[in-house]
């Protein structure tokens, strides 16, 4: 059918059959069976609902009418026979029309199956037949009036596979998260440039497995990456109005689909397996894969935008709403799907068990969190059902689970009050990590006005594993995900380089990004020849890297971070697919001397297993000699007692005793002030002296000598620098 065709176009089309009821209970989805196929969608206040057909090549011409006629607590569902993998389906269903309630059924609209294993048909454009309401070509909306535009040639439709795959032998690495090194990794930028991959499979699942990509993760340590989203998304009408897609993900239209373009081949089944493959390749080489998921909200808006799927199935119960049919929004994105309902709740569980049990993936990270655990009257709820589900699943229990815990609504800011065993990206460590190394570290340096700084309590506190955050119950350094940057706000190197966002090509006049960075560009805004500014700022991006790599917890390292990544000061590049984002492969000796740092310090975290302590540091007492676990000390090397209140206070020495576990002890020294300074190595019992095995004056990991120094001596230190000693016992 024309995509412009009325609603009694639709109506009279050619005569529709019924499909066959079921004798079991129905199965969310579509599924082959044999000699056919079975489908259910839940749609508990829709009056019909009917299966439509447009074969493998999805031609709306084509289209053919199964109605639904089994229908069971909200569930309608039926069998096909003659139907196989590669078919495009998507349904239209009837019933009220009643906004200001939730309702807003429209048979004129083919509707995404919510459970569809793969989409067809990515949307480059919104025109008014993808609207449930009358919207006009000008773009005026009618939101109360129902449209009867058919909108079968221009929606997305999903695709019937054989969801079988040849796993062989497929040993899952399972780690404790403890013992991690997380990467944050954009699908499409990771390799899109990269030498080694082939030109086809650059940006892909594929070029994600391939052993260029693998080797790169592996001399780094990685034992994880986090894949922003691959759940199927669209671009958002107004970002396409400006002429830019969506180029994150965060957009979701199916929550069982891979996204469709980032594979190698344009077959939806080979694109399924290649996602698969991708898993299988990344186990084998010893790395999990952690999916950043969003189900706080999906692709189809505010009531003001497009009916794809669920505003049409289920609206009232698929989304928040208040008493007037309007949208709850905790996202920022427009809506919020409501996991209050069990439907609703229901379709995430099953969406996260299907990626664990049918694509391999080893844990997710939750993108706006309690946005999903908000309860009946919209507050965050820690016992909330889903969280609990979370808890309680034999599928989901055993995998990482991490939250980004905060959204955007009332009381959003949860860091710290998600419950067990969920971890949690620690903002926190994110922000102390920058104000001691740059903002901070300007002032100190006259560099910019203030007349005092954060001292050192609040750095040392994130580098032992933020107790005060994740200290109670079964809680441990595990719990704190510790980042320093991420796929949103500045990379390292613009940290190190910008004072301001420079956002203009985003075009939204830079209205958008953050404008708290907590940054320093070391005198010069942007690209500088300058080098005593070019050296402050490599050993600022070696201070932050080491920093996250020497502290308890869990690092995440953002790609291209080792690299010297820029996305030249553009601290919100969503919507910015090309070589502003892609990494850059063209590694000059700078970004050679960053790999090589960022591999040696990755080399040591796995190598020093007092930095993965399972439990919390308390400073308690390991034996009669007055040994503990850990201690703190001053530049003169006294422990640190009255210090702590010092707001001016640059230097602290960090020493993690190992020996009772049988472990190397570790010393870390910061020295945090302004100019060249003399630290004198403390002396705690049982230790004789420190090897010195890395100072981040160093431009180089190899650049200087491990040489050992007693116990009690004093050490001159560049400034602005951490070292990493390793004990020698007594």
């Amino acid at each position: 059918m024309p995509p412009h065709t009325r609603l009694d176009d639709v109506a009279a089309a050619a005569p529709r059959r019924d499909a066959t009821p079921l004798d079991h209970a129905p199965v969310p989805g579509a599924h082959l069976v044999a000699g056919g196929l079975e489908v259910a969608v839940h749609a508990p206040f829709a009056t019909a609902v009917t299966l439509c057909l447009f074969g493998p090549s999805g031609d709306p011409a084509q289209e053919r009418q199964v109605r639904l006629v089994q229908r069971r607590r909200g569930w309608w569902s039926g069998r096909v026979d003659g139907v196989g993998a590669g078919e495009r389906y998507g349904y239209r269903v009837d019933g009220p029309w009643e906004p200001e309630a939730g309702h807003r059924h429209n048979p004129a609209k083919v509707l995404l199956d919510p459970y569809a294993r793969m989409v067809d048909r990515v949307l480059d454009a919104y025109p008014p037949a993808l609207f449930g309401h009358v919207v006009g070509e000008d773009g005026r909306a009618d939101i109360a009036v129902r449209s009867d535009l058919d909108s079968a040639g221009v929606a997305p439709l999903g695709v019937v596979v054989d969801e079988r795959f040849d796993w062989g032998e497929h040993p899952r690495p399972r780690r404790e998260l403890a013992d991690s090194v997380v990467y944050e990794v954009h699908v499409r930028e990771m390799t899109a440039t990269m030498p080694g991959v082939p030109e086809h499979l650059r940006g892909t699942y594929a070029g994600m497995a391939h052993p260029a990509c693998v080797e790169h993760l592996l001399s780094l340590g990685v034992t994880a990456v986090e894949l922003l989203p691959v759940h199927h998304f669209v671009s958002e009408p107004e970002v396409l109005a400006r002429g830019l897609v969506n180029h994150w993900g965060y957009n979701t239209l199916g929550f069982f689909a891979p996204h469709l373009p980032y594979a190698s081949t344009t077959d939806p089944q080979g694109a399924l397996d290649e996602l698969k493959g991708m898993v299988k390749m990344l186990h084998a080489a010893g790395i999990e894969v952690i999916l950043d998921v969003v189900y706080n909200h999906t692709a189809e808006q505010s009531v003001q935008g497009a009916t794809l799927s669920w505003r049409g199935l289920a609206g009232r119960t698929s989304y928040r709403l208040d008493e007037r049919g309007r949208d709850v929004d905790v996202t920022g994105c427009g809506n919020t799907l409501d996991l209050r309902d069990a439907t609703t709740q229901r379709m995430v569980l099953d969406s996260l068990r299907y990626w664990v049990t049918q694509c391999g993936v080893d844990g997710f990270r939750f993108d706006l969190a309690v946005a999903l655990a908000r309860g009946t009257h919209d507050d965050y709820d820690p016992g909330h059902p889903f969280l609990t589900a979370l808890r309680t699943d034999p599928v989901l229990s055993g995998v990482h689970l991490i939250a980004e815990p905060w959204d955007v609504g009332p009381h959003g800011w949860r860091t710290g009050q998600m419950p067990p065993p969920l971890a949690e990206w620690n903002d926190r460590y994110r922000d102390a990590a920058r104000e001691f190394w740059l903002s901070d570290l300007a002032v100190a340096r006259g560099a910019r006005q203030g007349s005092s700084t954060h001292g050192v309590r609040e750095i040392a506190t994130r580098l032992a594993g933020s107790r005060d955050l994740f200290g109670s119950g079964e809680r441990g350094p595990a719990s704190s995900i510790g980042f320093v940057t991420a796929h949103d706000g500045f990379t390292l190197a613009d940290l190190t380089a910008y004072d301001v966002k420079h956002n203009e090509a985003n075009g939204e006049e830079g209205r958008d990004g953050s404008d708290h960075n907590r940054s320093w560009n070391h005198g010069v805004e942007g690209p500088t020849d300058d080098p005593e500014v070019l050296t402050l700022r490599r050993r600022s991006r070696r201070n932050l890297l080491a920093t996250l790599l020497l502290s308890t917890g869990v690092p995440m390292i953002a790609a291209g971070d080792e690299i010297g990544r820029t996305t030249q000061g553009n601290n919100n590049p969503y919507c910015q697919d090309g070589p502003l984002t892609w990494l850059d492969w063209e590694l000059g000796a700078e970004q050679e001397d960053l790999l090589a740092t960022t591999r040696a310090l990755s080399g040591w975290r796995h190598e020093l297993a007092t930095l993965r302590h399972r439990c919390h540091y308390t400073g308690s007492p390991l034996d009669d000699h007055g040994a503990s676990d850990i201690g703190w000390y001053d530049e003169h090397g006294s422990a640190m007692t009255h210090q702590w209140g010092e707001s001016s206070r640059r230097v602290l020495q960090m020493h993690l005793d190992g020996a009772p576990l049988g472990h190397r002890s570790a010393l870390v020294v910061l020295h945090g002030a302004g100019h060249d300074g003399r630290v004198v190595l403390p002396a705690p019992p049982g230790v004789s002296g420190f090897e010195l095995w890395w100072d981040s004056a160093w431009e180089r990991p190899d650049e200087g000598e491990r040489v050992h120094v007693p116990a009690g001596e004093g050490v001159d230190v560049t400034a602005a620098s951490i070292r990493l000693y390793v004990a020698t016992p007594a």
